[in-house]
């Protein structure tokens, strides 16, 4: 078996989540004359590729080492939506069966497409990737609860819709296109749909059920779209963790990697040598221009 990693880079230049703490390294010795290099790091936890525990948004929840490993690693599917959700856009659990079969207790993840607005992307553009990228209603959120999923990975900035987080204050201007888009939608505008009622609904509806989330998947995803494969998540084994940043794999068969790693060669890469495909960004470009036409 071979491993797919599905995890972004992590270095200084990584965006954490909006007013987190980003990375910040500083060597506090050097091979020269200490024998041996030594650094500190100072970030949050929600920084890169990372899985955000109960905790976080549940007093009473389970933190990050108390998740067992069947739960992190297990059978799962990933889903492409960059062909039906652009900018702003609220995505269904019609669409996902629309796919893939997800059955009970599966892992689900998610390609928006967004990963390819990522910082080390030739296409990057983080207000894109933190501020625009489609999520999810209340009627997603009862359909994973009815599915029993396991987790769920999104590879964009928050498993929420942008707009039903605080980035709505805080960017006015993109509030006023989503606006735009939900009124031309839902014939609602955008505090009308999103309410207090439902404010950050897949973090505090969902993990008291313990359905979690990791955030901001990448890596190798574009080669393992619309399909099942057996995923895995590793946090730290971190005690009192509200989240943690990890490695996020899908596992393939010996001979199945020689085609993915086919595939990989004749697409282009990212700085780090992650495939990438110019064809989702292609998609969410007219799906974006057409809702804010």
């Amino acid at each position: 078996m071979k491993l797919i990693d599905l995890t972004i880079p992590l270095g200084i230049g990584t965006p954490p989540w909006p007013t987190y703490e980003p990375l910040q390294v500083k060597y506090f010795k050097r091979l020269a004359p200490n024998g041996a290099n030594g650094q500190l790091l100072t970030h949050s936890n929600h920084l890169g590729t990372h899985l955000d525990g109960e905790i976080h948004f549940y007093t009473p929840g389970k933190d990050m080492a108390e998740l067992d490993m069947d739960f992190l690693f297990h059978e799962g599917v990933i889903v492409d939506l960059s062909d039906v959700c652009g900018d702003y856009d609220v995505y269904t659990s019609e669409m996902f069966e629309a796919k893939v079969e997800v059955k009970e207790g599966d892992i689900l993840i998610i390609h928006t497409g967004y990963h390819h607005f990522g910082w080390d992307q030739p296409t990057a553009d983080e207000i894109r990737y933190m501020v625009k990228h489609p999520g999810p209603d209340r009627e997603f959120a009862e359909w994973c609860k009815a599915k029993k999923l396991r987790w769920i990975g999104v590879d964009c900035g928050s498993a929420d819709h942008p707009m039903n987080t605080i980035i709505r204050d805080w960017m006015p201007r993109q509030a006023r296109q989503a606006d735009k888009v939900f009124r031309k939608k839902f014939n609602k505008s955008l505090a009308e749909h999103f309410d207090d009622s439902k404010y950050q609904l897949m973090h505090i509806e969902m993990f008291p059920h313990g359905i979690i989330h990791a955030e901001c998947i990448g890596g190798d995803i574009d080669l393992l779209l619309n399909r099942r494969v057996t995923l895995g998540f590793f946090p730290w084994r971190f005690v009192d963790g509200e989240a943690s940043i990890g490695r996020c794999v899908a596992m393939v068969s010996d001979s199945e990697y020689e085609e993915l790693m086919l595939k990989k060669e004749s697409l282009p890469k990212t700085k780090f040598g992650d495939a990438c495909d110019p064809t989702h960004v292609e998609r969410l470009n007219k799906l974006s221009q057409a809702n804010l036409a």
